[in-house]
Formats: C-alpha cells, structure tokens, sequence
C-alpha cells in the first residue's frame, strides 16, 4: 500500500488576494548540470494516471503568484537542496528530460477542493523513485499565498518524496507531545526542521531526530536523501579543506568576490590570499539569501583566518548573525581564509550547510609610518578602561572610538574632544569587546590604532595590553607569574622571559619589522596571542 503525508495547515490571519500569473512562468535552474531534476510546476497542470486518480482525471489552477513570487518560492527551495547532486527548475522541458525514476513534479496550485482543505499539501512517501510521475502537491490558497510557507511547504511535501516523515517530538518518556517539531528560538537565527513546521523560523533545515513512528527511531534527513535508493547523493566539493589545494583569490583593484557551497558536515573551503602591502583587511562572509536578515538562508557561518605558517589568527562567528566580518590589520604575505557551516544556541551543527559569497578588501589605511596611534585597554570590573598616544606632527582634526562585538563591524561608540586620550566604558557583557581609535589628521587622511580585546571579569591568563607595538616594549597584563615564549610565525623561537602578577613590560626593540606570536603558559593555563612589530 502506498503511504501519503500531509503537512500541517497553518492559515495566517492576512489573507491575500489572488493573482493570476498571466505571464510565462520565468525559466529558473539552480544545479543546471544535475540529471536529477525537482520541477515547481507554478502554471497549473492536468493529473491522469497517477496514483492520485482514483476517481479520474482532474486538472489544477496556476498557483496564483507573480513572477517575483514565484522566483522568491525558487530561491528559498533551491537553498534547501543546494547540498545535493540535484536540479531545482521550474522548465518543463527541463523535468521531461530528465531520467522518469530521477525527477519529481511539486505542483503549487490553488486548487485544493478535489483534495480537501485539511492539509497545505501533499505527498506519497518514496514516490520520487516510482517512475510513473507521480507529483506532490502544494496549495498555495490555503497558505493564503504566503511565500514563505509555500516554500516550506515546497521543501518538506518534497522530502516525503525522497522517504523523509516526519520530525516530531516526545517527552522523555517516549510521549508523543507534537507530531511536528516547531524549532525554537527567534530572529536570524531562530530554527526549525524542514520535516517539522518551519513556518514562523528563518532557519530552517534538514535534521537528525525522532520521527513520527518513535521516539526511538532517528531519522537523519540527510543520510535518507542522499542515499543509494535516491540515486544522486551530494554535489563534489567545490573547494579544497587542505593548504596545499586551497583555492587562490586575487585582488583585483583592491578587492575580491568568491562564492562556494557547505556541502556536507564536515565540508570546510580553503582559501588562499595575498595582502601585496600593509594594511586593512576586510571581509564579508555573506550565506545566500533572499533578503534582509539573512532570510531563507541555510547556513550558519563560521570564518577562519591563518597566516602563511597555518597558524590561526582569529575565529569570526557572531552568535546572533548567520553571516561573518573580519575587519583587521595584516601585514604583507600569505592569508588563509577557512569557511564552515557551525550551529548556534537554536540550531544544530548538522545540517548547516549552503551557499555563501566571500567579499574582500584591503586598503592603504595606516597603523604605522610617521603617524601612529597606539591603543591600550584593561577590565576593572564591568569598566572598560581606554588609554591611547597619537604620534604625529599634524593636527588631530577628529578621532573616534570604535568597538565590535564577537566580529561585526566597528561601529562609532564615543567622538572624544581633539585633546583627549582616556576614556571609560562600562560593560556588562559577558564575552569580548573589541576597541580601536579612528583618528583624522589634519591633511584630511584617516589612521587607525590597533585592535585591542577587552574580556569581562576576573583575568586567569596574561593579556597584552594593545597588539601592535611602534616602540622598544609591548605591555602584558597578568594575574600571576608565566614564562613566556616569542616565536615567528614559522615556530623559530625569538626570545623568552617571564612575566609576574600586575603589568608588565617586555623589551621588543631588538626585534625586526614583522608579525610575532608569544605564548604565555603556567603549570595549569597557557594563552597565545599575536603582536606586530613596526
């Protein structure tokens, strides 16, 4: 016997008035080589001789949207099966010429009264794999043509094509309490499984947990989809995890644009960059989107950035963004760039996976030469204290302190008078501030300090007060005695000493030029930080 499923029906309470698509439907592909083919049949279609005709043929309206909307339904869709092997299109020239084990028709119509009005859709379970072009169905009149639920719609009537039931939840004693796992949390990152009800969440993905038959039986959409019986499996890597393959990006008039997919779990994209002088770079790690706040997007993204030694220079994953910023100062050489899908306090780790686009800059904007601005900061308590000396013979026509919280751009905080050079903030957040001083001179040029980490709370390991250092010392806070370590960046040791309990100054005048890493370590906790040397 043949199993069908239903989503759940949720009606908003804005109802939508219809509109008939009286243009051609717009030709979209999303994996154009795939032989595996998803048709979203949006102009309505006659059903005969499928498993669905068992009181005869009947045909269905269009799906009542315009082209925006019906493109919007395409993205959001098409981002949900960006991992696999598999073509997303709304061609039906597209759908007829692919293999008829290997494709599957989803009909959005606004038909629904041959069917009922208990249900948003439907599907036979496996039915992708029949060969006889059965479809599923989504009714867009019954989601009052809501884009967003029609497209959760779309993508979950479709998993039950593939095998996939549903994600449902229990109590700890194996009590269903919910046929439909609803996610939790909010905003950007607020979650739900494609196989539950994902419709008041932004991210919504496959997942791994108990389905509808048991609280015992675990069902990992991604190992179902991508399996033999389906026959496509995942797309090939786009780019390499290794340092040896990893992709080369060029600056190109002082920027750049990647693009790549999180294929699987454990999918991490190297990439290989040059900084050709000194100077500030950026990057924004965007994960593909339909709109502002990152909507429709799958991917929750983490960045890595390494030098030419494979060490790592900082971690970029803001906590409440799907997408990532590096905004820092780099020395001419070799960069890395590593890019991977991560969960967050809402969503797991498992399927955070898609597309993403990388954007680059550099730019001349100075932290050395005749004119320098030299940051330091320390925690009292929930006060953020800042001091800073500006070196140069112009005049200071503005300065302003800037901050970031966990890797998103500096934004203004505090417009200090031209004279000043302290400043006190007070924190309660439980994780690091990041400071730097913008400062323009006179001759109408902007300088930017170094970047400095402020952490709440009681120290347990040294800190250095400022990462950049134009003089003869860099200054260490430190909650007690440490040896320490300066090392190049190839590992070669430079010079070691000691540090003990308050500040501390370490001698860096014999130093050359460059980029330093120094380790701090005691019998119980060890730090490593990088500083550079003007």
């Amino acid at each position: 016997m043949k199993n069908f499923y239903k989503p759940v029906l949720l009606l908003p309470g804005i109802c939508i008035s219809l509109f008939v698509n009286a243009q051609p439907v717009p030709s979209l592909n999303s994996f154009i080589n795939a032989r595996t083919v998803i048709y979203l049949d949006f102009d309505g279609q006659t059903v005969a001789g499928t498993s669905w005709n068992v009181n005869g043929t009947f045909s269905c309206k269009s799906s009542g949207l315009n082209n925006s909307q019906i493109t919007e339904v395409f993205n959001r869709v098409s981002e949900d099966f960006r991992p696999f092997n598999i073509n997303v299109t709304t061609s039906e020239i597209i759908f007829n010429q692919a293999p008829v084990n290997r494709r599957i028709r989803i009909i959005i119509t606004s038909s629904h009264q041959w069917y009922g009005s208990a249900a948003g859709g439907v599907a036979f379970l496996n039915s992708f794999v029949w060969g006889d072009n059965t479809p599923a169905f989504v009714f867009s009149s019954l989601f009052n043509y809501s884009v967003k639920y029609i497209a959760e719609s779309v993508s979950h009537e479709t998993g039950h094509t593939f095998g996939l039931r549903h994600q449902s939840i229990y109590t700890g004693s194996c009590e269903k309490i919910a046929e439909y796992n609803w996610g939790h949390g909010t905003g950007e990152i607020g979650w739900a499984p494609i196989m539950g009800a994902g419709y008041n969440q932004n991210m919504t993905l496959w997942h791994n947990g108990p389905n509808s038959t048991g609280c015992k039986n675990m069902q990992s959409d991604l190992g179902i989809i991508s399996n033999e019986i389906n026959g496509f499996g995942y797309r090939t890597d786009d780019h390499a995890a290794t340092f040896l393959n990893a992709t080369q990006i060029n600056f190109i008039n002082n920027q750049f644009n990647m693009s790549g997919v999180v294929e699987r779990t454990d999918d991490k994209d190297l990439f290989k960059f040059i900084m050709p002088e000194n100077g500030r770079f950026r990057l924004n790690a965007i994960p593909n989107n339909i709109g502002t706040g990152n909507a429709g997007s799958d991917l929750d993204l983490q960045i890595e950035l390494l030098d030419s030694a494979s060490r790592l220079l900082g971690t970029y994953n803001p906590g409440l963004l799907l997408s990532s910023v590096i905004d820092t100062f780099l020395m001419a050489g070799i960069f890395y760039i590593r890019v991977e899908g991560k969960g967050n306090i809402y969503a797991p780790e498992y399927a955070s996976l898609g597309s993403y686009s990388l954007q680059g800059f550099y730019s001349q904007e100075s932290v050395t030469a005749k004119n320098s601005i030299e940051l330091h900061g320390r925690a009292d308590k929930d006060i953020h204290q800042l001091q800073w000396l500006i070196k140069t013979k112009e005049t200071v026509k503005s300065q302003i302190i800037e901050i970031a919280n966990e890797g998103r751009n500096f934004y203004p905080l505090y417009i200090p008078a031209t004279n000043e050079r302290t400043y006190q903030y007070f924190s309660k957040e439980n994780k690091p501030l990041h400071y730097r001083i913008h400062v323009t001179l006179a001759d109408n040029k902007d300088y930017y300090s170094n970047n400095i980490s402020i952490r709440q709370g009681t120290v347990s390991v040294p800190q250095l007060i400022g990462n950049i250092t134009n003089g003869t010392t860099i200054s260490v806070s430190s909650p007690g005695n440490f040896q320490y370590l300066v090392t190049d960046p190839g590992g070669k040791t430079i010079m070691k000493g000691s540090v003990q309990n308050g500040f501390n100054s370490i001698r860096t005048g014999n130093l050359t030029p460059g980029l330093y890493i120094i380790r701090f370590s005691n019998a119980e906790n060890s730090r490593t930080e990088k500083f550079l040397k003007n």
